[in-house]
């Protein structure tokens, strides 16, 4: 069982990092972007015996704890098999 899990900034939090891709892009000539967002991606294995009750529990845990920092960040996620 695998979480993968997107981190990315909340709305109206400056994403320094997506305003230089931004910038490097349309000055290569890549055009029609409004606007670009950097954010994290995280892969998450589990051993063989958990339940995907628990790796919900374990998932949520690690992103409010330590993956993501709430002031800033927002995080989606979700569990295969």
């Amino acid at each position: 069982m695998k979480a993968k899990i997107y981190i990315k900034y909340k709305d109206g939090i400056l994403d320094p990092q997506g305003e230089v891709t931004g910038k490097a892009l349309k000055s290569i000539g890549v055009k029609n972007i409004n606007s670009i967002g950097i954010g994290k991606f995280i892969e998450m294995d589990f051993n063989k015996k958990i339940t995907k009750k628990n790796a919900i529990e374990i998932t949520e845990e690690s992103c409010k704890k330590l993956l993501a920092n709430p002031n800033t960040e927002t995080f989606t996620y979700e569990i295969e098999d």
